[in-house]
């Protein structure tokens, strides 16, 4: 076999072959852990990215041997805990991925492990309460009761007591629930015609996500009011459960497949019909577009929502590229710093948030691609929270550097990490400056004066 290193080939992603009774076999994931670690630790690029590469080196390089084979096996565990699935590794590092001979897909080998440590011993009561976000969504909506739970949420002695009991640091930004749901107030709108362009459909289908059905419905709100300035047909998704991917980060493939067998059915039936499936949150895009792929590779309806998956602004500047996109602005930002989440990177897309605020005059535009480090539910807990902060502090620095008017990313959870880490390490970056936090969305509905 010839040995070497990189490869000028496109990466390529192998299905997550868990139905297979091989993928839970104890030994066997061990014996893989042990060579993929061994040749992590013959590299190192990765050691920038996150955790889980500089705890493998230290448990190496502390060992007897100074090897992997020094390395207690149960100390495994370790690494697996700091991988939060971002795939930046993968994406822009790792020279070893395939289709190069050695076939390293670290971020599927650590959900591989996950899986296998989920299905043997469970997850903490906290791990299951923050993983189900359908559930936690029922306080949003409800009056007094959503007042009541965000009130209790900003109280020092109650943020103590999760801290104590489900293990969210006191200090982590978690988000409030919303007075109403999106899919309460949301309708779908099908009076414009129908103007299909070269690369795009000309009808869409809204996924609201748990986020903003939840949490912050004025995004989805921004979304339906850019679509309708643009004539653009939209309908609400009937039925919808969450995307699964904070069960996929916790290895919880079982609950990841029922919200499949909830979602895909609806979803297939408007991709067959023509629509474009929108959804704002970058997970969530990234869970149908590739996640779900590569579980259930021959699963039909599956392939077909990932065919009709698009990001909102893959989308909207593909309609541009249709000449189908108002350009009407009416309103400048100012600067922007704009954070590209990770998981909107791995989709492989280009910086078409970037390119659609770039559309808007006197606007500047100070663009982060670079991991936040909040990482979902990771960047919350007890134990990973100090991480958390301490990967994003070059993302805060640079945000704050450009002085901007906005601070913005495609993943609001990030936004909001972001607007905290700069109030702790780069306000003085600011000079006084108070940016706004908003979703690129909502910069968007603002700059066209909506």
């Amino acid at each position: 076999m010839t040995l070497r290193e990189g490869s000028l080939e496109a990466p390529t992603r192998h299905p997550v072959a868990w139905k297979d009774a091989r993928f839970w076999d104890e030994a066997a994931l061990e014996k893989e852990l042990e060579r993929v670690f061994e040749i992590c630790h013959g590299c190192r690029r990765c050691v920038s990215l996150c955790g889980a590469f500089p705890t493998l080196f230290d448990l190496v390089d502390n060992s007897s041997t100074m090897e992997v084979d020094g390395v207690a096996k149960e100390r495994f565990k370790d690494v697996v805990e700091q991988c939060y699935l971002c795939d930046m590794c993968f994406m822009t590092k790792c020279p070893y991925v395939p289709p190069h001979e050695w076939n390293v897909d670290f971020p599927h080998l650590m959900l591989r492990a996950k899986a296998v440590s989920f299905r043997k011993h469970g997850a903490k009561l906290s791990e299951r309460i923050l993983s189900s976000t359908d559930r936690l969504g029922t306080f949003a909506g409800i009056p007094i009761v959503t007042q009541t739970v965000n009130a209790m949420n900003r109280a020092k002695p109650v943020r103590a007591l999760l801290e104590a009991q489900l293990g969210v640091d006191r200090n982590a930004w978690v988000p409030a629930y919303a007075d109403r749901r999106f899919r309460s107030t949301a309708r779908s709108n099908q009076t414009a015609p129908v103007r299909d362009g070269e690369r795009t459909p000309g009808k869409v289908a809204l996924f609201a996500t748990c986020f903003v059905n939840y949490n912050e419905p004025g995004i989805g709100d921004d979304l339906v009011r850019i679509l309708g300035h643009n004539a653009i047909p939209y309908v609400l998704v009937e039925k919808e459960a969450c995307c699964g991917m904070p069960k996929l980060e916790l290895g919880d493939l079982d609950a990841v497949e029922k919200s499949k067998n909830t979602n895909i059915p609806e979803l297939a039936r408007l991709a067959r019909e023509g629509y474009a499936i929108l959804a704002a949150i970058p997970s969530c895009t990234l869970m149908f577009k590739q996640e779900l792929p590569l579980l259930f590779p021959d699963d039909a309806d599956v392939a077909a929502v990932k065919d009709a998956m698009w990001d909102p602004f893959e989308y909207l500047m593909a309609r541009h590229k249709d000449g189908l996109l108002k350009t009407d602005f009416k309103q400048p930002l100012g600067t922007v710093s704009y954070h590209v989440p990770c998981h909107g990177r791995v989709q492989n897309m280009g910086r078409k948030t970037e390119a659609m605020l770039k559309l808007v005059p006197q606007t500047s535009v100070n663009t982060v691609e670079r991991c936040s480090g909040h990482a979902g539910t990771w960047g919350v807990k007890k134990q990973f929270h100090a991480m958390a902060m301490k990967i994003g502090r070059p993302v805060f620095k640079s945000m704050a550097g450009a002085k901007p008017d906005y601070i913005s990313s495609d993943c609001q959870l990030a936004g909001h990490h972001i607007e905290q880490g700069i109030g702790q390490f780069a306000s003085d970056a600011l000079e006084g400056k108070q940016p706004r936090l908003a979703h690129p969305i909502t910069l968007v509905r603002l700059a066209y004066g909506l």
